[in-house]
């Protein structure tokens, strides 16, 4: 796949030697309250009705003969096993689409299109253009794109077949995680423990963004399936403009600098490839 000179560069570094290195731009209420009970009037058992006053009363009574004690009816017999009421089958809830990229699956090196019309229905699948570097656009596939949230890139090597997995983009607002739990808004602090260690990033640009150029023996350096993962960070709106400019330029920085973390830097785009 040709790239523009300046993207091929950044995914050949990731890809090649150091991982994420690449300048693509790529979330039953309770049940109401049972009725309240009836008041305890209404629940009091009703008071026997006075005798009128006009209704004569006798002056002696026979006494009443005793009275034979019931029978006892006896209990009918328990329903045949066939008859007795069921209790209703719970209907499965529904699940939606896997949010997760691993390096398995229809995420391998050697996927495809297809492979991913297959999984997630041909209707939430597309292939056209996406952004690149300098106003430029690269072809894609793009699964579910019209759902900011469920939005995934997937470039490949073979753009003739549409095979042959290269960089798989979570970007914009997309709730895809990938590899070790890492999504969109993670702050750097909790990459950095994902990692096991800190890792070094490159100065932050005039867009206010890092790239991870090495996760110095970490976790992230290594993941299953052989893919490598890739990260730009960028750096909280509100921070200071003088520590803003601490952090910027050519110079590389470990996570756990102290003018790395006085500007909040959290995930803005990851980037997996191979």
């Amino acid at each position: 796949m040709r790239y523009p000179s300046v993207r091929a560069t950044l995914v050949a570094a990731m890809i090649a030697a150091l991982p994420g290195v690449a300048a693509a731009q790529f979330p039953p209420p309770p049940s109401p309250p049972g009725s309240p009970p009836a008041a305890v009037q209404d629940r009091w058992p009703n008071p026997p009705n006075p005798p009128q006053a006009d209704q004569v009363q006798p002056t002696a009574q026979q006494p009443a003969p005793p009275r034979q004690p019931e029978q006892a009816k006896p209990a009918p017999p328990p329903a045949p096993a066939a008859n007795r009421a069921r209790p209703a089958a719970q209907k499965p809830v529904p699940r939606g689409p896997a949010t997760e990229v691993a390096c398995t699956g229809v995420f391998v090196k050697d996927s495809s299109h297809l492979k991913l019309a297959t999984k997630y229905d041909s209707r939430n699948i597309v292939f056209g253009k996406v952004n690149g570097s300098d106003a430029t656009t690269i072809d894609a596939s793009v699964l579910f794109p019209n759902d900011p949230k469920r939005r995934l890139e997937v470039l490949w090597n073979n753009e003739a077949d549409r095979s042959e997995t290269s960089v798989i983009a979570i970007n914009g607002k997309s709730q895809w995680t990938a590899p070790k739990g890492l999504k969109l808004g993670l702050a750097i602090a909790a990459l950095e423990k994902a990692n096991g260690r800190p890792f070094k990033l490159t100065g932050f640009d005039s867009d206010g963004a890092a790239s991870v150029v090495g996760w110095e023996g970490g976790a992230l350096a290594t993941l299953p399936g052989g893919c490598k993962i890739g990260i730009r960070l960028f750096a909280d709106p509100k921070a200071p403009e003088k520590a803003r400019s601490a952090v910027a330029g050519d110079n590389e920085l470990l996570s756990n600098d102290p003018k790395m973390l006085a500007i909040k830097p959290t995930i803005g785009e990851i980037l997996i490839g191979y």
